[in-house]
């Protein structure tokens, strides 16, 4: 009877093991894959996961990480090869593309089951009428300047126009120690420097590359802007090697006081700060052309969030989007991030955001979001022909009106394709 007794113990003790070990093996893993995470303070990504795991039982989060341009072609392969992360961390610019392959969901049939309003949505990036990515922190791009580097070069105050922008660079240039104004990165692997780098200084004097939704580079604002940057690299004042640096190494330039300035993300300021907790720098508006009044353009970009289309678990890859987007995480999220909100009933604390945040949200008040390739079609190859144009232009091959030109005829056949 003791025996029998004892199997009995041993086989409920057994069955609750199996039981346990089922429970564990039943919980659903669901991958988001972003560049967001090396951007913000350490752990505070992964913090936010583990909110949504607390609040979500049987839900884990595996975060795949890494910089902008590696995430990116993470993206891109996991796409092509349908072995794309559940959950994807967008770049606007990226959106159509990735539609066209069919490579993200359109959610808004997630959106309809759970009842969900999209009305506290401030954006949603549409391609043909599919809902595919929500901005869930939106990032201007000031000017980033060195002040030890400017005190030293006799720069005194932060350049307002095109004319101030290249006079102290000129003045914070010394070749000899390998130190120079601005870094322009035009590197055609991520050529995201067409837009960030170049034509963000279209938009902030409010000029465009499009009229009535079509190409129009070869405008006077376009060329303009084509001849000034001209105009830098021919004073010496860019860094060396521009056809290969990406968004990183122009970061990286900066951060080690190589350059005194560089145009970047809000987001970047937890990295630099991690980097060089040393550095003395500030930020302003993008500088206008002189004599330009009116309300800066200021370039954005965001961190977009989709779902993946090849993904297993998209239910659970939409409880993570909507509780990202729920205006009390949004809110902690864009306060740790130095970041605008996705949902228009968040509140962020600035309080507990970078100094330097303050006089973000003056420029962001003072100005307007404009970035022009977002939901373009094809942006990213849009961004690659003008790219091309350009560096041949740099090389002295051609000029700044035919590099526009040679632009517009490209942008347009692109256009006609899709």
């Amino acid at each position: 009877m003791n025996l029998m007794k004892s199997l009995s113990i041993l086989t409920s003790a057994a069955a609750l093991l199996a039981l346990s070990a089922t429970a564990s093996f039943a919980d659903t893993t669901i991958e988001f894959i972003q560049w967001w995470e090396p951007e913000m303070p350490a752990g505070a990504l992964r913090g936010i996961m583990d909110g949504f795991e607390a609040a979500n039982p049987g839900i884990k989060v595996k975060l795949v990480s890494g910089p902008y341009s590696a995430t990116h072609d993470q993206i891109v392969a996991g796409a092509a090869s349908g072995t794309l992360s559940d959950v994807v961390g967008l770049d606007g610019a990226w959106v159509n593309g990735l539609a066209k392959q069919g490579a993200i969901a359109a959610m808004d049939s997630l959106m309809d089951d759970a009842k969900y309003d999209r009305t506290q949505i401030a954006d949603i990036v549409k391609v043909d009428g599919k809902s595919l990515m929500f901005p869930l922190a939106s990032f201007v791009y000031p000017v980033f300047v060195n002040l030890d580097l400017a005190k030293a070069a006799g720069v005194d105050k932060m350049p307002t126009n095109r004319t101030e922008f290249a006079a102290a660079a000129k003045k914070m240039t010394n070749a000899d120690k390998n130190q120079y104004g601005w870094v322009l990165p035009l590197s055609l692997q991520t050529p995201n420097g067409i837009q960030n780098d170049v034509m963000s200084w279209v938009w902030a004097s409010g000029q465009s590359m499009l009229k009535d939704g079509k190409p129009d580079v070869e405008n006077e604002a376009v060329i303009g802007t084509l001849t000034y940057i001209k105009s830098l690299q021919d004073a010496g004042v860019i860094s060396n090697g521009i056809f290969a640096k990406k968004e990183q190494d122009k970061v990286e330039e900066f951060v080690n006081g190589r350059v005194g300035m560089m145009i970047d993300s809000l987001a970047h300021i937890n990295l630099i700060r991690k980097r060089n907790p040393d550095l003395k720098f500030g930020i302003s508006a993008l500088p206008a052309v002189d004599g330009y009044s009116g309300k800066r353009g200021l370039p954005y970009a965001s961190w977009g969030i989709g779902v993946s289309n090849s993904g297993k678990h998209k239910a659970e890859s939409w409880k993570l989007v909507s509780y990202l987007m729920s205006p009390e995480v949004n809110s902690k999220l864009v306060s740790i991030a130095n970041a605008f909100p996705g949902n228009v009933n968040a509140k962020p604390d600035f309080s507990k955001s970078d100094a330097l945040f303050e006089e973000a949200f003056k420029i962001f008040q003072n100005g307007k979001l404009a970035n022009e390739f977002v939901g373009l079609p094809v942006a990213e190859d849009l961004m690659r022909l003008m790219d091309v144009e350009v560096q041949k232009m740099f090389e002295g091959q051609q000029t700044a009106q035919q590099a526009a030109a040679a632009t517009q005829k490209q942008w347009l056949a692109a256009f006609a394709k899709n």
